[in-house]
């Protein structure tokens, strides 16, 4: 089990749910991946944990009708000073959609829009460190953005989250970068600017481990959800994208 103590400054080191029905969420969690969910209490507004085993690996919490937020998964990427990072956001072309916020002694928190309009949130860990175990069936795999302006994109997490970055496609046809830190990657930026659909925004996205993606698509249907992207081989993997029963989308990755 690659078990996680810290993620690296800029890195991928937590993910959560927002979602408009909590109770069905965490059933289907736990039917298609064995996550146990814990409530953290009526003062953090009654946000639940995801633990595989005794690892954390995620967070859930109540979608409101009034947010204006469709259900979806958010990405946090480490940040050593969270209120500095808001800052140099700005300067590199974004915006600060969620002001730096303390969540009592776990952490601050900001949620940042990239200069090329995707969501990204901000955590300075606390006592709550974040993920505690990647790279296996269960937990994340993998963290990716698509974008419809790669340009500007990748100098602004050059730029404001400090990512030592490596191309490893640049072709119109397929064109990458990832966050390279010590020999090991950590997150990719695709450039999706000829194949993201009309009316869909820029967007992080997560892939979560399988041994057996096609058994994993079966309880995932026989769950409530559905399945966007049908089961495929690549180079990276067998790849799927599957969604959730409120329609939160996350990837799959053997």
């Amino acid at each position: 089990m690659p078990a996680v103590s810290s993620a690296p400054p800029g890195s991928p080191c937590w993910i959560d749910l927002a979602s408009s029905d909590l109770e069905k969420a965490k059933e289907f969690y736990s039917q298609v991946f064995g996550w146990t969910a814990v409530d953290a209490g009526e003062e953090y507004g009654h946000y639940h944990n995801f633990s595989k085993g005794d690892a954390l690996v995620a967070g859930v919490m109540q979608n409101s009708p009034d947010s204006g937020y469709p259900d979806g998964w958010t990405v946090y990427l480490a940040s050593d000073d969270a209120n500095a990072t808001a800052e140099a956001a700005t300067d590199a072309g974004g915006q600060v959609a969620l002001e730096p916020m303390q969540v009592m002694g776990l952490g601050s928190m900001a949620v940042l829009s990239d200069a090329g309009g995707a969501m990204i949130g901000i955590w300075q860990p606390g006592e709550h460190k974040g993920f505690e175990v990647v790279e296996e069936a269960g937990a994340p795999t993998w963290f990716e953005l698509h974008t419809r302006d790669f340009a500007k994109t990748v100098p602004f997490y050059e730029q404001a989250l400090g990512w030592k970055t490596s191309v490893t496609g640049d072709t119109d046809e397929f064109r990458y970068t990832v966050l390279q830190e010590g020999g090991k990657q950590y997150a990719g930026i695709m450039d999706a600017s000829k194949f993201l659909p009309e009316g869909v925004p820029a967007h992080w996205s997560v892939y979560i481990g399988t041994d057996d993606i096609d058994a994993t698509l079966r309880r995932i249907e026989e769950s409530g959800g559905s399945i966007v992207m049908p089961a495929e081989n690549t180079p990276y993997g067998r790849l799927a994208t599957a969604a959730d029963p409120t329609g939160a989308v996350f990837k799959l990755r053997q």
